[in-house]
């Protein structure tokens, strides 16, 4: 059985390196960020349409990864993602993203704490809504029910917190 485990939160709190790190040391696979890939071919400012597109790519990219997975399958980012990001910027979401979050789900998901330091990237929007972001990310996965994590620390030690609360939520499951 493969156990998805959606690596979530907001711009430049290092999930890509997280979900690679974590893939690393569990020997399994993980799904990296569809949006970076989609937006530098895009060669042109993005627009609403454009995040369907992606929400679509990422599931897709889960579903080519998922089979070299081995115990475990890390997705750097998901469809919350994608909500909050079309909320913030156009004040609404396609009805695929919102129908298909309710139906996609993952085993746990790993917020990611803004404990980090903000790192400037051309793709990222929100230096300065930090907070408000990680209260949405955070407010939404409460509001679902979701079995959630958050994940602080810097360096190696954000990588061991990430592992001990991995290993801690799934061996409850066990019990």
């Amino acid at each position: 059985m493969i156990r998805n485990i959606a690596i979530t939160g907001p711009e430049s709190t290092g999930k890509s390196i997280l979900s690679e790190q974590l893939a690393s040391h569990y020997n399994t696979a993980w799904v990296p960020e569809y949006a970076r890939e989609y937006l530098e071919l895009l060669g042109k400012p993005y627009n609403e349409e454009d995040i369907l597109h992606i929400a679509h790519g990422q599931l897709s990219h889960e579903d080519l990864q998922r089979s070299k997975a081995n115990g475990y399958l890390f997705c750097d980012t998901e469809l919350v993602v994608t909500k909050i990001w079309s909320e913030v910027k156009y004040k609404r979401c396609d009805p695929w993203i919102l129908d298909t979050i309710a139906s996609h789900r993952y085993e746990l998901y790993l917020l990611c704490d803004i404990d980090l330091p903000w790192q400037y990237d051309p793709l990222r929007e929100h230096p300065d809504q930090r907070q408000y972001l990680f209260d949405l990310y955070y407010n939404e996965l409460k509001s679902r029910n979701y079995p959630f994590e958050v994940v602080r620390g810097t360096g190696p030690a954000r990588l061991a917190h990430a592992v001990g609360l991995i290993d801690n939520y799934f061996s409850r499951q066990r019990r």
